[in-house]
């Protein structure tokens, strides 16, 4: 988003100290049609990310492609990226980042990315692996690792139960530390 800001910034002082230009325009516009969209938002609760301060959510997995049938997830690309709730998603295709767009709280993964085991056994957050997951209901859930997932698909139901009491807990600030 920064990129683009100033690449606007500097169309607009270069259409300004120039004869008029009608491709300043067209060129505008073709800056603003590859920004960073933004959706808004807050998170109920923390977002997993690689470390504090970082935007980057699902480690810069497509949440889309955790509902297409071809193959699981895949990472996306910093040119299309959507800002929900403060944290930086990305996308494989601009078909994608639309769909994440007019739905993102049916395609982000719950309990911001974190543990669903570990939100719902024990209350605590841990990192989840964006390669260890499981659709339920049409949510998606991370891990944090193979093993854990084998613990939580013992009893879903009654993770995601008490997933969805502890997680709202956590302040948005709160952040896995090891």
């Amino acid at each position: 988003m920064h990129k683009s800001l100033i690449s606007i910034a500097l169309l607009a002082t270069v259409a300004a100290c120039s004869p008029a230009n009608e491709n300043v325009a067209q060129d505008t516009a073709a800056v603003e049609a590859g920004a960073l969209t933004q959706l808004g938002g807050t998170p109920a609760g923390p977002i997993h990310t690689a470390s504090i301060g970082d935007t980057l959510a699902l480690s810069g997995y497509d949440a889309v492609s955790y509902f297409n049938a071809d193959g699981g997830p895949v990472e996306g690309t910093e040119e299309f990226t959507v800002n929900y709730q403060g944290y930086d998603y990305r996308f494989t295709s601009e078909e994608n980042a639309k769909t994440f767009s007019a739905d993102p709280a049916k395609y982000a993964p719950q309990y911001g990315g974190y543990c669903a085991w570990a939100i719902g056994a024990n209350d605590a957050l841990a990192p989840g692996d964006p390669n260890v997951y499981k659709i339920v209901d049409g949510k998606l859930y991370l891990n944090f690792s193979e093993g854990v997932a084998e613990r939580w698909n013992k009893d879903i139901p009654g993770f995601i139960e008490k997933g969805d009491v502890n997680y709202p807990t956590h302040s948005p600030d709160e952040h896995f530390t090891s």
